[in-house]
């Protein structure tokens, strides 16, 4: 794509701001769609917010445009980025709108983080032109985007893609089968259901779980990955340590029945003051800084 190219987010909400802002800082014009009237009002307010977390210029806030409509917002887009909420139906009937407004040769993706691409744009003519890009949240500090293809996207888009974010900034991994969760979240809640599991069984409470993780295998992730260590440690000592362990991991096949207690006790987790732990006012904005600090330190000294 071109050194400037036009970006269109639809949907200015947490994610789709903070995409904004990626895109903005790399000196790209961008239009901001948002039919929710406190939402656009505030967008350049959070936008602001970012940029001075990241201590950038406030500059970059002249490249961004919020938008009431969505035809002004893809028109002339090259690159139209949708981040609506997290339902089917609402994301397909977007695709289809955006694909009869956009021009011929704009890439169409998606910002869902489990919904397959395919599911979004099945029936659509050109599909050809659309894929996945699952933006981790915060998106200006986490690296990676999934860029994810389904049977009928074609080469060009995807190349067209990673070419993009890689040119601000961001680590993207060409993800070559389209399937729920794609792969970082398939495997992330694949921890998140063995660890759910353990505190049901009570084999420890919540806190000492997230202690032993943040404590032990936590702290090498960054630097290597579960193939890595299996490599590192030896394969053959990964089959004898499985043999044991992978019958005993827990295989439901949905949601955990204690989860759905929770939440049917009104423990919703950090917005209601209790889920798995309790917690104060205090120490929730206490964790968000902590993990706001780690994650610009991670970024700006990596």
């Amino acid at each position: 794509m071109a050194d400037q190219t036009n970006i269109a987010i639809l949907g200015g909400g947490l994610m789709g701001a903070g995409i904004a802002v990626v895109f903005a800082k790399a000196g790209h014009p961008v239009k901001v769609y948002e039919p929710n009237a406190d939402a656009r009002d505030s967008l350049q307010e959070r936008a602001s917010q970012i940029l001075n977390a990241l201590r950038a210029p406030l500059a970059s806030l002249d490249h961004i445009s919020v938008c009431d409509e969505l035809e002004q917002a893809v028109s002339g887009a090259a690159f139209i980025t949708e981040a609506a909420p997290e339902k089917p139906d609402l994301k397909r009937s977007i695709f289809a709108d955006v694909e009869r407004m956009a021009a011929s040769d704009a890439v169409i993706a998606s910002n869902t983080s489990v919904i397959p691409i395919g599911q979004i744009t099945e029936g659509l003519a050109s599909a050809e032109r659309m894929v996945g890009t699952h933006w981790w949240n915060p998106p200006y500090l986490v690296p990676l985007v999934e860029v994810v293809q389904t049977d009928r996207t074609s080469t060009t888009t995807i190349w067209k893609t990673l070419s993009l974010l890689t040119s601000v900034g961001k680590s993207p991994a060409h993800i070559k089968k389209d399937v729920p969760g794609f792969v970082a979240n398939r495997l992330q809640h694949a921890l998140w259901r063995e660890a759910i599991a353990m505190v049901a069984e009570g084999i420890c409470d919540a806190q000492t779980l997230d202690h032993c993780v943040k404590s032990s295998f936590g702290l090498r992730l960054a630097v290597l990955g579960p193939l890595e260590n299996a490599d590192l440690v030896g394969l053959d000592l990964t089959l004898d340590i499985h043999k044991t362990i992978i019958p005993e991991l827990d295989r439901s096949a949905g949601p955990n029945p204690f989860l759905e207690e929770q939440i049917a006790k009104g423990k919703l987790g950090c917005k209601s003051g209790e889920g798995f732990r309790a917690w104060t006012e205090e120490e929730v904005a206490e964790l968000r800084n902590r993990l706001t600090q780690h994650l610009v330190k991670s970024v700006t000294t990596g």
